[in-house]
């Protein structure tokens, strides 16, 4: 029997008796698993030599298994089995920010854990999660930016001040900035600081790898009550703020199936039509971001609306255009 097959089976086994009020006889669970009586036994005798606080109850002389209740038993396991396992792979989804206090509090927190548990316990969940990764992505280095990301959590924390030196992309100069900082957002693979900008004198965001230094001043601040920041990021796309512009793209057969799949914004709403395209339409705050998306899908996508995305849109299709002029 292949290992692999054994520890799909244990954990569908935890997943079903963690599910139950009741617990479950032996049959059903076998039942549920496609397998035999014998087979299930053999599982769960290994998962309670490996420290998992299964046990059985009898009632009208059958034996039903079932997880402890913790709070009943008073097992000393602080953690239901969903949320250890949610925690261990919680780590490296975190991984981009390795060395930041993110990372480093969730790497604390699961030693803390696994200092409490059975070695076999332990050597169980490593087994999961060797068969779940995080594939490979562009990721940015916050490692260097610990003090920083530091220093921004505890402004947005403390709700103060803070003064910034920035590298402006657009105008590739370094700037300074006193911020009153509202949230951090990570949006496709970038951590942003988003806050009320007292020289723009609006909400401004920030990417935080592009921060030089960050000193928190001692002074409070209230951002203006004319300023609802959960309303100005409702519409963004990603992490842009705009004016709230309704857009109606057309995707082609080809990649429908894709946006289909998904939830893009919170606005959107999916037209299926009889020759197998899809209309996505949307309230977006301004159009920068959505262009990008929708020049990500080439030709399986068309604007229908408004006039300026279209023409944006169009314009970096006719420069690509010129760069490939010489292909065959």
């Amino acid at each position: 029997m292949a290992r692999g097959d054994q520890l799909s089976r244990q954990w569908k086994i935890i997943q079903t008796l963690v599910a139950s009020t009741r617990g479950k006889t032996a049959s059903d669970l076998a039942d549920g698993l496609g397998c035999t009586p014998r087979t299930v036994y053999r599982d769960l005798e290994a998962l309670q030599t490996g420290g998992f606080p299964i046990t059985t109850e009898t009632r009208n002389g059958r034996s039903y298994w079932c997880i402890l209740n913790t709070g009943r038993h008073k097992v000393p396991l602080a953690f239901s089995i969903p949320e250890l396992m949610a925690l261990y792979f919680g780590k490296d989804m975190l991984s981009t920010y390795r060395g930041t206090i993110f990372y480093d509090a969730m790497d604390s927190l699961l030693s803390k854990i696994k200092a409490t548990l059975p070695p076999a316990y332990i050597d169980y969940l490593e087994r999961i999660r060797s068969r779940m990764d995080v594939g490979p992505s562009p990721q940015k280095d916050y490692s260097r930016l610990g003090p920083i990301i530091a220093e921004l959590n505890r402004a947005i924390v403390d709700e103060k001040k803070i003064h910034l030196v920035y590298f402006s992309m657009g105008r590739q100069k370094e700037n300074r900035r006193t911020v009153y900082p509202h949230r951090l957002r990570h949006v496709e693979g970038t951590l942003y600081l988003i806050g009320y900008c007292t020289l723009r004198k609006g909400i401004r965001t920030f990417a935080v790898d592009r921060i030089k230094a960050a000193t928190v001043s001692e002074a409070r601040f209230n951002i203006p009550e004319e300023i609802d920041m959960n309303t100005v990021l409702q519409d963004s796309f990603g992490i842009y703020q705009g004016p709230t512009v309704r857009v109606k793209i057309r995707f082609l057969k080809s990649v429908a199936g894709y946006i289909r799949e998904r939830i893009w914004h919170p606005s959107q709403h999916l037209s299926e039509k009889a020759d197998g395209t899809l209309i996505f339409t949307a309230n977006v705050a301004g159009i920068e971001e959505i262009s990008h998306w929708v020049l990500r899908w080439g030709a399986g996508a068309q604007v229908l609306e408004p006039a300026a995305l279209r023409q944006s849109v169009g314009h970096h299709v006719a420069v690509l255009a010129t760069h490939y002029r010489d292909v065959d």
